[in-house]
């Protein structure tokens, strides 16, 4: 039996996380990358449960006794581990499985091979996470690791712990090699900049610039100078020539947000230097040629705009190539825990001495069931305005009290609202988590075809206990959910037949 497990990295060596990434992909471990230490113990903390933690050489004991607390000694493997403190710290805390430099490849397959027998077992007994039988077949979906963190700079990060989320993962990473327009459409504060700035990070244009316009900010005028550049005398305070974004992101990304505001006139000109790469400054007699690739974002229902001639439907057809939509937070309700966390992680040290880096059960209960409809941007804000105000308690209270104005409740079947149970906020709670929980699962089994095998591995628990949840949300696969509809419907129809 070849034991399969799920591995999570720190690694700061670009080449040592290369040949760490090839030995575990190459003996079929599954791989979570984490670009800092912060980042991977923030993934611990919240639940991810690695068989293999691999990390590099920490001289500081404070940060390794916080790594023993989240992980078994078993389960770790240090890496570049010269420093003698280094190494004491680690011997005292137990981790015995130590590679020094320089890093071998053999040496690296030993010690994986070694630690992968240690750690094999049976799924049908263990239920571990990503340990498989090596003769069943390979799932119909590939899926991946349960939760990505990626870092991109400027403060923002990209974070995916959701079906759905993963799945615009996955398109970002086949669009790596390709240089096509993409329409990003979204709610508001869903975070269309993040993805914008997740494909150029993965794309070949990623050592070139990005940039970003918001056509919604400036009158037609004024942003055909912003994206085009003009000439001096162009227009009355034009003192000096001037490149427009096209020019100045030339072999980089340029990002236009808010593009279903733009106007028609706009419209026309963007199409124009889509089709041939050539554009003209403002008072210019000659074009001017660029290489940028555009993605474009949008608030607006595009099936609407352009049924409203609101929107050019050639400009449409040409930049949705390749369209990402993106859920609001609502609808992925299970990374707002992990959004927290890092929000606050991320957070000057002075705004943290209250929550001590992170929040009560109460609070992420309650913002676990709140709706959002200000997307990341209103999660942010909330968690930024807690900490300054450090009153968790009222951070409750102010959610609880959105929750009970917005009448978020159980939909009857004609579309009205319920109000809510007089039992309170506990069994409220209680009844949209265990909701929750029976969407996630039921997610996971239509997209494995139902092989209760495989959504347990995706969903990090035990094969035992999917059946038992299975079993406790009496869920059944979509085309035996039609037929009890139908026996339903047949026996109602005889009921009411004379």
């Amino acid at each position: 039996m070849k034991p399969l497990f799920l591995a999570l990295t720190a690694l700061r060596s670009v080449d040592i996380q290369s040949t760490v990434k090839r030995a575990l992909s190459e003996a079929g471990h599954r791989v979570v990358e984490s670009s800092t230490y912060e980042s991977a113990f923030t993934l611990l903390a919240n639940g991810l449960a690695p068989d293999l933690f691999i990390f590099e050489s920490i001289a500081n004991g404070k940060e390794l006794q916080r790594l023993s607390e989240l992980i078994s000694p078993d389960n770790i493997l240090l890496i570049g581990a010269s420093e003698e403190d280094s190494v004491r710290h680690a011997a005292e805390l137990g981790i015995t499985h130590v590679l020094a430099p320089p890093l071998s490849s053999g040496a690296l397959d030993a010690m994986i091979a070694e630690m992968a027998s240690s750690i094999g077992q049976d799924v049908t007994d263990a239920g571990r996470m990503g340990i498989a039988k090596a003769a069943e077949p390979p799932a119909k979906h590939s899926f991946m690791s349960q939760v990505v963190l990626e870092e991109l700079g400027g403060e923002q990060f990209f974070l995916a712990a959701s079906p759905a989320m993963l799945h615009i993962y996955r398109q970002v990473k086949l669009l790596a090699d390709s240089d096509v327009p993409v329409l990003i459409l979204g709610e508001s504060g869903t975070g269309k900049e993040v993805i914008a700035h997740l494909i150029h990070q993965h794309s070949q244009r990623a050592r070139h610039k990005f940039l970003k316009v918001n056509c919604a900010a400036l009158p037609a005028d004024l942003l055909e100078s912003e994206l085009f550049g003009h000439r001096k005398g162009a227009f009355t305070g034009a003192i000096k020539d001037r490149a427009g974004k096209f020019e100045q992101v030339d072999g980089g990304t340029l990002l236009l947000d808010e593009i279903g505001e733009m106007s028609a006139q706009m419209q026309a000109k963007i199409l124009h230097v889509l089709q041939d790469g050539q554009f003209t400054r403002l008072g210019a007699q000659e074009s001017s040629r660029v290489d940028v690739r555009v993605l474009a974002a949008t608030n607006v229902q595009m099936e609407s705009a352009l049924r409203e001639k609101a929107f050019r439907e050639d400009l449409y057809y040409r930049l949705s190539v390749f369209t990402i939509s993106i859920p609001p937070l609502r609808e992925r309700r299970e990374e707002i825990p992990y959004l927290i966390e890092e929000t606050i992680r991320r957070a000057p040290a002075e705004m943290k001495c209250e929550c001590d880096g992170s929040f009560s059960t109460r609070l992420m209960d309650a913002a676990a069931l709140y709706d959002w409809r200000g997307n990341l941007r209103e999660l942010r804000n909330f968690v930024t305005r807690t900490m300054i105000m450090r009153d968790p308690d009222a951070g409750v209270r102010e959610l609880e009290a959105k929750i009970g104005m917005s009448g978020e409740a159980i939909q009857r079947g004609d579309g009205e609202a319920t109000p809510f149970p007089c039992s309170g906020m506990r069994s409220i709670m209680r009844d949209v988590k265990d909701r929750t929980e029976a969407q996630l699962i039921l997610d996971a089994l239509e997209a494995s075809n139902w092989n209760r095998r495989h959504a347990a591995q995706y969903l990090d628990i035990s094969y035992r206990g999917l059946l038992y949840k299975i079993q406790q949300h009496r869920l059944k696969p979509r085309h035996a959910r039609e037929l009890n509809d139908a026996a339903r419907t047949a026996r109602s129809l005889r009921g009411n037949t004379p």
